[in-house]
Protein backbone atom coordinates (compact mmCIF):
# COMPACT_ATOMS: atom_id res chain seq x y z
CA UNK A 1 0.00 0.00 0.00
CA UNK A 2 1.31 3.23 -1.02
CA UNK A 3 2.33 5.42 1.79
CA UNK A 4 0.61 8.22 1.12
CA UNK A 5 -2.12 9.88 3.31
CA UNK A 6 -2.87 13.67 2.98
CA UNK A 7 -6.63 13.56 4.33
CA UNK A 8 -9.35 13.01 2.11
CA UNK A 9 -11.46 15.96 4.69
CA UNK A 10 -10.91 19.73 5.24
CA UNK A 11 -12.07 21.18 8.41
CA UNK A 12 -15.65 20.69 7.88
CA UNK A 13 -15.27 17.25 7.63
CA UNK A 14 -16.08 17.51 3.77
CA UNK A 15 -14.41 15.69 1.13
CA UNK A 16 -11.74 18.22 -0.29
CA UNK A 17 -12.93 19.71 -3.16
CA UNK A 18 -10.03 17.66 -5.93
CA UNK A 19 -11.28 14.41 -4.15
CA UNK A 20 -15.17 15.18 -4.39
CA UNK A 21 -14.42 16.00 -8.06
CA UNK A 22 -12.61 12.30 -8.99
CA UNK A 23 -15.04 10.81 -7.16
CA UNK A 24 -17.73 12.13 -9.42
CA UNK A 25 -15.60 11.56 -12.32
CA UNK A 26 -15.43 7.69 -11.53
CA UNK A 27 -18.65 7.05 -10.27
CA UNK A 28 -21.55 9.27 -11.19
CA UNK A 29 -24.16 8.34 -13.78
CA UNK A 30 -26.26 11.11 -13.83
CA UNK A 31 -28.74 11.48 -16.64
CA UNK A 32 -29.04 14.60 -18.26
CA UNK A 33 -32.32 15.69 -17.24
CA UNK A 34 -30.59 15.11 -13.58
CA UNK A 35 -28.20 17.44 -14.05
CA UNK A 36 -30.30 20.08 -15.32
CA UNK A 37 -32.80 19.71 -12.41
CA UNK A 38 -29.77 20.01 -10.11
CA UNK A 39 -28.17 23.10 -11.65
CA UNK A 40 -31.53 24.99 -11.55
CA UNK A 41 -31.69 24.00 -8.10
CA UNK A 42 -28.29 25.42 -7.60
CA UNK A 43 -29.43 28.74 -8.49
CA UNK A 44 -32.29 28.46 -5.73
CA UNK A 45 -31.64 30.59 -2.69
CA UNK A 46 -32.39 27.52 -0.86
CA UNK A 47 -30.01 25.70 -2.89
CA UNK A 48 -28.22 24.49 0.24
CA UNK A 49 -31.20 21.63 0.94
CA UNK A 50 -30.74 19.88 -1.98
CA UNK A 51 -28.51 16.32 -1.73
CA UNK A 52 -25.47 15.55 -3.74
CA UNK A 53 -25.42 13.65 -6.50
CA UNK A 54 -23.79 10.86 -5.42
CA UNK A 55 -26.06 10.22 -2.30
CA UNK A 56 -29.50 10.33 -5.40
CA UNK A 57 -27.54 7.49 -6.84
CA UNK A 58 -26.86 5.48 -3.64
CA UNK A 59 -30.32 5.51 -3.25
CA UNK A 60 -31.09 4.53 -6.04
CA UNK A 61 -29.10 1.31 -5.79
CA UNK A 62 -30.56 1.34 -2.93
CA UNK A 63 -33.96 1.02 -4.05
CA UNK A 64 -33.05 -0.78 -6.94
CA UNK A 65 -31.25 -4.00 -4.73
CA UNK A 66 -34.47 -3.87 -2.33
CA UNK A 67 -36.73 -4.48 -5.37
CA UNK A 68 -38.46 -1.49 -4.02
CA UNK A 69 -42.03 -0.77 -5.51
CA UNK A 70 -43.77 2.06 -2.97
CA UNK A 71 -41.61 5.24 -2.00
CA UNK A 72 -42.64 7.90 0.50
CA UNK A 73 -40.40 10.94 0.41
CA UNK A 74 -40.69 13.38 3.42
CA UNK A 75 -39.53 16.87 1.88
CA UNK A 76 -38.83 16.86 -1.58
CA UNK A 77 -37.89 20.51 -2.35
CA UNK A 78 -37.08 20.61 -5.98
CA UNK A 79 -37.84 17.24 -6.88
CA UNK A 80 -34.16 16.25 -7.04
CA UNK A 81 -34.06 13.34 -4.95
CA UNK A 82 -37.39 12.19 -6.04
CA UNK A 83 -36.45 12.31 -9.34
CA UNK A 84 -33.29 9.73 -8.92
CA UNK A 85 -35.65 7.26 -6.69
CA UNK A 86 -38.54 7.28 -9.44
CA UNK A 87 -36.23 6.76 -12.19
CA UNK A 88 -35.16 3.55 -10.20
CA UNK A 89 -38.64 2.20 -9.65
CA UNK A 90 -40.33 -0.25 -11.77
CA UNK A 91 -42.33 0.70 -14.07
CA UNK A 92 -45.66 -0.05 -12.24
CA UNK A 93 -43.91 1.71 -8.98
CA UNK A 94 -45.15 4.43 -7.01
CA UNK A 95 -43.49 7.91 -5.16
CA UNK A 96 -45.39 9.82 -2.48
CA UNK A 97 -43.86 12.99 -2.06
CA UNK A 98 -44.92 15.18 0.44
CA UNK A 99 -44.02 19.13 0.69
CA UNK A 100 -45.40 22.60 1.58
CA UNK A 101 -43.98 24.86 -1.23
CA UNK A 102 -46.05 25.31 -4.92
CA UNK A 103 -42.91 27.21 -6.30
CA UNK A 104 -40.67 24.50 -5.81
CA UNK A 105 -43.75 21.57 -6.28
CA UNK A 106 -44.18 23.20 -9.97
CA UNK A 107 -40.21 22.94 -10.79
CA UNK A 108 -40.59 18.90 -9.46
CA UNK A 109 -43.27 18.64 -11.42
CA UNK A 110 -41.53 20.16 -14.77
CA UNK A 111 -38.84 17.74 -14.54
CA UNK A 112 -40.63 14.87 -13.75
CA UNK A 113 -43.11 15.13 -16.55
CA UNK A 114 -40.11 16.28 -19.11
CA UNK A 115 -38.21 12.68 -17.72
CA UNK A 116 -41.46 10.41 -17.81
CA UNK A 117 -42.35 9.50 -14.12
CA UNK A 118 -44.41 12.44 -13.47
CA UNK A 119 -47.07 9.39 -13.74
CA UNK A 120 -45.15 7.68 -10.85
CA UNK A 121 -45.30 10.47 -8.39
CA UNK A 122 -47.81 12.06 -5.96
CA UNK A 123 -47.25 15.18 -4.47
CA UNK A 124 -48.73 16.38 -1.73
CA UNK A 125 -48.61 19.82 -0.71
CA UNK A 126 -49.61 19.66 3.02
CA UNK A 127 -48.38 19.46 6.16
CA UNK A 128 -46.27 16.23 5.86
CA UNK A 129 -48.09 15.13 9.46
CA UNK A 130 -50.82 15.53 8.13
CA UNK A 131 -50.22 13.42 4.97
CA UNK A 132 -48.63 10.60 7.31
CA UNK A 133 -51.84 10.61 9.44
CA UNK A 134 -54.21 9.83 5.82
CA UNK A 135 -51.49 7.34 4.52
CA UNK A 136 -52.21 5.58 8.19
CA UNK A 137 -55.46 6.52 8.19
CA UNK A 138 -56.64 4.82 4.45
CA UNK A 139 -54.80 1.44 5.20
CA UNK A 140 -51.49 2.19 4.54
CA UNK A 141 -49.35 0.56 7.52
CA UNK A 142 -46.95 -1.92 6.46
CA UNK A 143 -47.00 -1.12 2.82
CA UNK A 144 -44.39 1.23 1.76
CA UNK A 145 -40.59 -0.23 1.09
CA UNK A 146 -38.68 2.83 1.30
CA UNK A 147 -39.07 5.81 3.24
CA UNK A 148 -36.66 9.25 2.70
CA UNK A 149 -36.58 11.97 5.53
CA UNK A 150 -35.32 14.92 4.22
CA UNK A 151 -37.46 17.97 5.73
CA UNK A 152 -37.89 20.37 8.82
CA UNK A 153 -35.62 18.35 11.50
CA UNK A 154 -37.52 19.27 14.45
CA UNK A 155 -40.53 16.81 13.04
CA UNK A 156 -38.02 14.63 12.23
CA UNK A 157 -39.11 12.26 15.02
CA UNK A 158 -42.53 12.34 14.49
CA UNK A 159 -41.50 11.69 10.52
CA UNK A 160 -39.55 8.88 11.64
CA UNK A 161 -42.36 7.29 14.19
CA UNK A 162 -45.18 7.24 11.53
CA UNK A 163 -43.11 6.22 8.65
CA UNK A 164 -41.73 3.12 10.93
CA UNK A 165 -46.01 2.68 10.65
CA UNK A 166 -46.09 3.01 7.25
CA UNK A 167 -43.20 0.87 6.36
CA UNK A 168 -42.89 -3.13 5.56
CA UNK A 169 -40.91 -5.05 7.50
CA UNK A 170 -37.34 -5.73 6.17
CA UNK A 171 -38.41 -2.23 4.60
CA UNK A 172 -35.99 0.42 4.74
CA UNK A 173 -35.94 4.47 6.27
CA UNK A 174 -32.82 6.98 5.40
CA UNK A 175 -32.66 9.98 7.02
CA UNK A 176 -31.10 12.92 6.15
CA UNK A 177 -28.90 15.72 7.26
CA UNK A 178 -28.13 13.10 10.74
CA UNK A 179 -24.19 14.51 11.19
CA UNK A 180 -25.78 18.68 10.84
CA UNK A 181 -22.41 19.22 10.03
CA UNK A 182 -21.09 18.40 13.11
CA UNK A 183 -23.31 20.19 15.47
CA UNK A 184 -24.86 17.25 16.58
CA UNK A 185 -21.81 16.31 18.24
CA UNK A 186 -21.01 19.64 20.02
CA UNK A 187 -22.63 19.82 23.25
CA UNK A 188 -22.77 23.72 23.24
CA UNK A 189 -24.92 24.07 20.57
CA UNK A 190 -28.08 23.80 21.60
CA UNK A 191 -30.79 25.39 19.05
CA UNK A 192 -34.16 23.60 17.96
CA UNK A 193 -32.95 21.46 15.26
CA UNK A 194 -29.62 20.39 16.38
CA UNK A 195 -31.69 18.65 19.86
CA UNK A 196 -34.05 17.51 17.79
CA UNK A 197 -30.99 15.46 15.51
CA UNK A 198 -29.28 14.50 18.85
CA UNK A 199 -32.45 13.43 20.31
CA UNK A 200 -33.00 11.21 17.44
CA UNK A 201 -29.41 9.61 17.00
CA UNK A 202 -29.90 9.01 20.35
CA UNK A 203 -33.49 7.48 20.17
CA UNK A 204 -32.57 4.95 16.61
CA UNK A 205 -29.46 3.91 18.74
CA UNK A 206 -31.59 2.29 21.19
CA UNK A 207 -34.55 1.00 19.64
CA UNK A 208 -35.06 -2.49 19.13
CA UNK A 209 -37.42 -2.31 16.03
CA UNK A 210 -34.75 -1.47 13.78
CA UNK A 211 -31.30 -2.57 12.24
CA UNK A 212 -29.21 0.69 12.07
CA UNK A 213 -26.69 2.17 10.09
CA UNK A 214 -25.47 6.13 10.21
CA UNK A 215 -23.04 7.06 7.50
CA UNK A 216 -21.18 9.69 6.88
CA UNK A 217 -22.41 10.31 3.34
CA UNK A 218 -22.82 14.01 2.65
CA UNK A 219 -24.43 15.49 5.91
CA UNK A 220 -24.75 12.09 7.30
CA UNK A 221 -27.61 9.90 6.33
CA UNK A 222 -29.10 7.22 8.56
CA UNK A 223 -30.15 3.52 7.68
CA UNK A 224 -32.61 2.05 9.47
CA UNK A 225 -34.21 -1.30 8.28
CA UNK A 226 -37.62 -2.42 10.00
CA UNK A 227 -37.24 -5.62 11.89
CA UNK A 228 -39.33 -8.51 10.70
Amino acid sequence: MANYSPGIRDNSGQLLSHLYNYLLSVSLRESQILTQLRQETAQQPMSGMQISPYQGQFMALLLRLMGAKKVLEIGTFTGYSALWMALALPSDGTLTACDMNEEYGAIAHRYWQTAGVADKITLHLAPALDTLDNLLATGQADTFDFVFIDADKVNYGHYYEKSLDLLRPGGLIAIDNVLWSGAVADPTITDPDTLALRHLNQALHQDDRIELSLLPIADGLTLALKRF
